[in-house]
């Protein structure tokens, strides 16, 4: 983490929060399959009803569904735990694209970011700001940018005091983030955990 505290200082603004904001180091990888899932379920919900759900979803099958358990329920038993018709839909076509393209086993490390997102985007209801957020939390890639993601863009306006809006702005946070490479997703985690316990 010494290298990453030095190189993230050299930026004099996310310098001041570093201190004061302590994160942990990423360790070992997990299962990137049921990450995606759990995160369609929880897409648009508080993070303690995407929990209930998420454990609703789970207590079904008994354990985390491989995708042949979870393509054989119909969409109404899926809908009685809590998803909506769109995200039943969204979680049986992620099972169903990994397993057609027998993903399951797949050693990702020899993969890119790029190549993940344009992979991963294609499977219907996932999306870009989706697959970052695997690649920064399942995956652990050091220097992820998710320049769509809200908190991290309230975090940066109110941090750098831009004013630009639109497309605008999103081009002056990227040219920001880019002082952060190879550590850009270390800044993220600190930028929403400052968001998180500093009042608006």
């Amino acid at each position: 983490m010494q290298s990453v505290l030095l190189h993230l200082s050299k930026d004099k603004i996310l310098q001041e929060i570093l201190p004061e904001n302590d994160i942990s180091p990423f360790e070992g990888n997990r299962n990137l399959y049921d990450d995606l899932l759990r995160s369609i379920v929880g897409q648009q919900l508080s993070v303690k009803a995407a929990s209930t759900i998420y454990g609703r979803f789970v207590d079904l099958f008994g354990h985390k569904p491989n995708p042949d358990e979870l393509l054989e329920l119909e969409l109404e038993t899926l809908r009685s735990v809590g998803l909506s018709k769109q995200k039943a839909t969204y979680v049986q076509n992620v099972a169903s694209y990994f397993k057609e393209n027998e993903l399951q086993n797949t050693d990702w490390a020899d993969k890119s970011n790029e190549e993940i997102i344009n992979q991963l985007s294609t499977i219907k209801g996932v999306g870009k700001w989706t697959v970052q957020m695997i690649l920064m939390f399942s995956l652990h890639r050091p220097d992820v940018f998710p320049v769509d993601d809200l908190g991290i863009r309230n975090a940066m306006i109110r941090l750098y005091k831009i004013e630009e809006t639109g497309r605008a702005l999103k081009t002056k946070m990227e040219t920001i983030a880019e002082a952060w490479s190879p550590y850009r997703t270390y800044a993220c985690y600190y930028l929403w955990n400052w968001k998180d316990n500093t009042p608006a």
